[in-house]
């Protein structure tokens, strides 16, 4: 090759090359549209807690035991069943209990037929006494008679009272709306006064018994705020009230923390074990909607904007749930911006194949 040409060759090799290194690189990534939903990530006040396992237990919660003696004739209700208070749980035969009434209604109207004959003979021994016809002794007499007459009636009034109350011990009813738990007795049993017949348990009022050790027992007193967690941390019931109790287990030196549940408690039953949040302090933290994350098995992602609009799966290390938000404690820097709707997200990724979407 001649020097002429040899030069020309030279001097087409860079434009060459750099129309290679061109068709080589590859095309701006997409950039997000302003229709996608997005928001932006800011630190935000937020109170500390420490948590501790609690159970849940029923505020009414009772076992019924019999008043009187008898034999059971009646149990319409078994284990598990619901029961509306006043209902009848438990039946007595009665026929003790029935003929002590009536022989107390009869001792009374003997009674009470005693003190009217002697009221009246009072009260005409007073008016011939008025007349100076009869002694003071004979007025006394007829006092004295009238008085214990009156003792007898009133003496024979609670007897009745008491025998109408034996007869009502014959029939146990429900304290309180809910369900039995344990049977004592069956029918055909005879029973004592004292015995243990029939438990149940209300789930219209429930609280939280929870344990707490003793150095964190002055700092849930100070901020005296608590809430139950449910679903992981999904769902959040506060206590309405929290009652600190002033002395340790000398066995285990914990404290005994009741949390009372407001009427919204769907979820929790008698007996479950649940998590307690206590409140301990305040700090600032990034919080994104739950909704807003992604999941691919162990690993949480969110879809976040960069400075040239791209779009990037940006991994996370997550924290502490807050309702329907979760801590963000690494993978998103304060006042960057997320896509609200991952699924959106996607939808525009999927259109915009064509192109090298950047994921990281």
């Amino acid at each position: 090759m001649n020097l002429p040409l040899r030069f020309a060759a030279c001097l087409l090799l860079p434009a060459a090359l750099a129309a290679c290194v061109k068709a080589q690189t590859p095309p701006a990534p997409p950039t997000v549209p302003s229709t996608l939903p997005t928001l932006t990530i800011a630190p935000e006040r937020a109170r500390e807690e420490q948590s501790w396992d609690g159970v849940v237990e029923a505020i009414h919660q009772a076992t019924l035991s019999a008043q009187t003696a008898g034999r059971v004739v009646e149990l319409p209700y078994d284990v598990n069943d619901y029961v509306e208070a006043g209902a009848i749980l438990v039946r007595f035969t009665d026929v003790e209990q029935g003929a002590g009434k009536s022989r107390a209604k009869a001792t009374l109207a003997s009674a009470k037929a005693s003190y009217d004959e002697a009221e009246a003979n009072y009260l005409r021994i007073s008016e011939i006494y008025a007349r100076k016809l009869v002694s003071k002794a004979a007025l006394d007499q007829a006092l004295a008679a009238r008085d214990a007459a009156k003792g007898m009636h009133d003496s024979a009034d609670a007897a009745l009272r008491e025998a109408s109350q034996q007869l009502d011990y014959t029939v146990i009813r429900a304290p309180f709306s809910g369900y039995v738990t344990k049977r004592h007795v069956e029918v055909g049993e005879s029973v004592r006064a004292g015995q243990p017949l029939i438990a149940g348990v209300s789930l219209g009022e429930l609280r939280v018994n929870v344990d707490v050790p003793q150095s964190a027992v002055d700092t849930i007193r100070r901020f005296d705020a608590a809430d139950i967690l449910l679903d992981g941390g999904a769902k959040r019931i506060a206590a309405t009230k929290i009652t600190v109790f002033p002395y340790a287990d000398p066995a285990t030196h914990t404290f005994s923390v009741r949390l009372d549940l407001p009427g919204d408690k769907a979820g929790l039953y008698p007996g479950m074990t649940v998590k307690a949040a206590f409140a301990t302090g305040e700090a600032e933290r990034m919080l994104v909607p739950a909704s807003a994350l992604v999941r691919r098995g162990e690993v949480s992602a969110a879809y976040v904007v960069a400075d040239d609009r791209s779009l990037r799966l940006g991994q996370l290390r997550l924290g502490h749930r807050f309702g329907d938000r979760i801590e963000v404690l690494s993978g998103i820097e304060p006042g960057e911006d997320v896509v609200a709707d991952p699924t959106a997200a996607l939808d525009w990724l999927a259109r915009t194949r064509s192109g090298d979407v950047r994921h990281e």
